[in-house]
């Protein structure tokens, strides 16, 4: 009942056609649906619906949580990033070791398979991975939690490219800074450029002591980012599937977005390796969807 109510969910969903489903029974449909990867036949015994219905109701409540609560990911998160909440992060990840102590959080690029498609190949093939693919970046906090998501875009696409498109750099200038006023930074890898609020490690060139020990402390606290990404296919299997990620035919890229939100409400719930690592308690569930 309180993920029900948390997630703002209508009493009744009505698809475009008319079925209706309520909230319940709509949330349920798409969670199966996202879990493991199945046909929407193997669900019928569940849910006693025909396999139209079933594909139109789990659209419509994936529709409906990205639309409502996609901004949350999408834009700064004013309560999630407040100055008093910045001052907490950098604190617990320089606790941890962190030679930067004014690094709230980590940032990084997924790639994410999908099926060959059949036209604009070429666009969508990942030379690094080999793979076709649709990519996102993330920010990731010590709490555990996505606190910015950007994509989909093409998987060709260089992680600053995306970051450049993001409009990530404009908003870490205008509010990433604590309680003091000093600017906070984001560490990702060596294809970002460094900037105030965005940190890198030192190159691999002629690099002395300090600067390997500099890169040591700051990776041991980085890897973090990457159980947050194994969070997310873990819990929703679904996404691992490529051969059913099939562009034009589902709506793939919203897929891992909505996927992305409610693995937050999971973290809220039960928090997760991150969070147990950096010592520090996700939000209630509540507070990350009002």
């Amino acid at each position: 009942m309180q993920d029900r109510s948390a997630l703002q969910l209508p009493e009744t969903f009505r698809c475009h056609q008319r079925t209706t489903a309520d909230k319940l029974e709509g949330l349920c449909v798409l969670l199966r649906r996202m879990s493991f990867p199945c046909r929407y036949s193997d669900m019928i015994p569940r849910f006693g619906r025909p396999v139209p219905e079933l594909s139109m109701i789990a659209n419509t409540v994936m529709d409906y949580i990205h639309d409502v609560h996609g901004h949350k990911l999408s834009q700064w998160n004013h309560d999630l990033l407040s100055p008093h909440c910045l001052d907490t992060y950098t604190d617990s990840i320089s606790n941890k070791g962190a030679a930067l102590d004014n690094c709230f959080g980590f940032i990084d690029g997924t790639v994410r398979p999908i099926c060959r498609p059949s036209q604009n190949q070429r666009m969508v093939l990942n030379g690094h991975k080999r793979v076709h693919s649709l990519k996102f970046q993330s920010v990731t906090l010590p709490n555990g939690l996505i606190a910015n998501l950007y994509g989909p875009v093409e998987g060709r696409r260089h992680d600053a490219g995306i970051l450049a498109d993001s409009n990530l750099l404009h908003s870490l200038e205008q509010y990433a800074y604590n309680t003091r006023g000093d600017p906070v930074c984001l560490y990702g890898d060596p294809a970002y450029p460094i900037r105030v609020h965005l940190q890198v490690p030192f190159r691999q060139n002629g690099l002395t002591p300090n600067m390997e020990a500099y890169n040591l402390s700051m990776s041991s606290v980085r890897e973090s980012v990457e159980w947050t990404f194994g969070d997310v296919v873990k819990s929703f299997k679904a996404l691992d599937f490529k051969s059913n990620l099939k562009i034009g035919l589902s709506s793939v890229g919203k897929m891992y977005l909505v996927c992305a939100l409610i693995q937050n409400a999971i973290i809220c719930l039960y928090g997760n390796q991150t969070s147990k690592f950096f010592e520090l308690e996700p939000p209630a569930l509540h507070d990350f969807f009002r």
